[in-house]
């Protein structure tokens, strides 16, 4: 029961540390966040198992962990208020070429993050050509761009019938 408790325990805190770290914390990891992550993983280790190093301590351990994150996930598909609270709701960032910096400070997301996924997704190189960039639930910023190709490809084709 120790194991199981320790197991909650760790798994709820982990939640929660990450859930404030901010978005972009597992979706663009980076060499100091994967070692970090290395070493919390190696605490929490020792936490979890209390000297007990026994398989049965183990595997209690491992389905403790994968339960929670279960039912967690069932509770997050019924409950939109704790889906909102644990997994977060999308940013806009930019709205028509105009930057939200207030937002990107809060999310912790610089403008050279933005204008790079814009560069490589899109290929736009100016924020003017941006009509929309999202911090989506993931962490991945989605680009939209303020012309679409099939659309005028579209308009040209149909006005020259």
């Amino acid at each position: 029961m120790n194991s199981i408790l320790r197991g909650l325990a760790v798994y709820l805190f982990l939640l929660v540390i990450f859930r404030i770290n901010g978005k972009r914390s597992l979706a663009q990891i980076t060499t100091f966040d994967a070692v970090l992550l290395l070493i919390i993983s190696e605490a929490i280790q020792q936490a979890m198992i209390d000297g007990d190093n026994s398989l049965t301590n183990a595997f209690l351990i491992v389905l403790t962990l994968v339960g929670t994150d279960l039912v967690l996930s069932f509770l997050t598909l019924r409950f939109r208020a704790l889906d909102k609270l644990v997994n977060d709701v999308p940013l806009v960032l930019v709205e028509n070429g105009v930057v939200h910096h207030d937002r990107l400070r809060r999310a912790r997301v610089s403008l050279d993050d933005v204008l790079e996924n814009a560069r490589t997704i899109h290929g736009l190189e100016r924020m003017e050509q941006i009509k929309y960039a999202v911090l989506e639930r993931d962490g991945h910023i989605s680009i939209i761009p303020s012309w679409v190709p099939w659309v005028t490809a579209r308009a040209t084709t149909e006005g020259s019938r």
